[in-house]
């Protein structure tokens, strides 16, 4: 009989893999034991990586223009582009439009986050700033930037201070957008909680409601770095004597394309730039998270 009992309580299988012990207990089989765990995730990419689909479009160009599929009176090959940025470069010309670009281009983008940034607070933590502010960003939000060009002329005159106040326009919309909607997704918990602990106003925007938004706000200025730029395109084709869109401009009544191309890639390598330098910034100030690509 303790043969019998010592038999009835080994654990057996059945034909659907469950296993079922003397104790009334039953249990499946893993399926996945033993099987390595499969990849949902990718690893992050690094930022020699990040060139890849750039460094590919430059030689499929490149092999292109060589070919004869690309005419150089269309397009000018890479390589052409780059000896004639060197040039331009070396002869003093390009410097000083460089510098002239960069300077309205920033000058746009700091004042644009600025205004950008207090707008989503007072709009996000306020029912006023909400009533009051929200529509009318959304009306600017639909109206494109560009064609408010004339009404700035006639206000502003055809100066630097109608480019920058035009470019301002460009950078305030993508930050007050994501910032905004970061600081109305603050868990309500997170609420609750500086309430209990008794923290004023002015400390829960420090302590919450700023580090809340930081996650919008860093997407919004990764929009806002390419956004001045591309602006900045158009308006330095109004009333400018410097300016890489001038240059361009330039090159365009002449048609010389290289030129062109040099601008162009000019606009690409600074937006790049701009983007790298806030992605690697936000990793900075966010590496707290544990997030995908961190």
């Amino acid at each position: 009989m303790a043969a019998h009992s010592q038999i009835d309580q080994q654990p057996f299988a059945d034909r659907w893999g469950t296993v079922h012990r003397g104790d009334g207990r039953e249990s499946r089989p893993v399926a996945n034991r033993g099987r390595a765990k499969p990849k949902l995730v990718p690893k992050r990419l690094s930022s020699r990586g990040m060139l890849l689909g750039p460094i590919a479009l430059l030689v499929i160009w490149e092999i292109a223009s060589l070919t004869g599929l690309l005419s150089p009176r269309q397009l000018a090959a890479p390589s052409t582009a780059l000896t004639t940025g060197w040039r331009l470069f070396a002869d003093g010309t390009l410097g000083p439009h460089l510098l002239a670009s960069a300077q309205r281009a920033y000058a746009g983008l700091a004042i644009g986050v600025a205004i950008g940034v207090v707008l989503a607070l007072v709009s996000g933590l306020t029912r006023f700033g909400e009533a009051s502010i929200d529509g009318l960003v959304q009306i600017k939000r639909a109206v494109p930037t560009l064609a408010l060009i004339p009404l700035a002329i006639l206000w502003l005159g055809i100066g630097e201070a109608m480019k920058i106040a035009v470019i301002s326009l460009s950078v305030l919309i993508p930050i007050y957008i994501n910032t905004h909607a970061a600081l109305r997704g603050i868990d309500l918990k997170l609420v609750e909680l500086a309430r209990t602990v008794g923290l004023g106003r002015a400390e829960f925007v420090r302590r919450v409601a700023l580090p809340g938004a930081l996650p919008g706000f860093f997407t919004g200025l990764r929009l806002a770095v390419t956004t001045c730029w591309t602006s900045l395109v158009v308006l330095e084709q109004i009333n400018t004597t410097q300016g890489i869109g001038y240059l361009m401009n330039r090159a365009r009544d002449y048609g010389q394309t290289d030129i062109i191309v040099v601008g162009l890639v000019i606009y690409a390598a600074l937006g790049l730039a701009s983007d790298g330098l806030v992605r690697l910034w936000e990793r900075k100030a966010l590496s707290y998270r544990k997030v995908i690509g961190s």
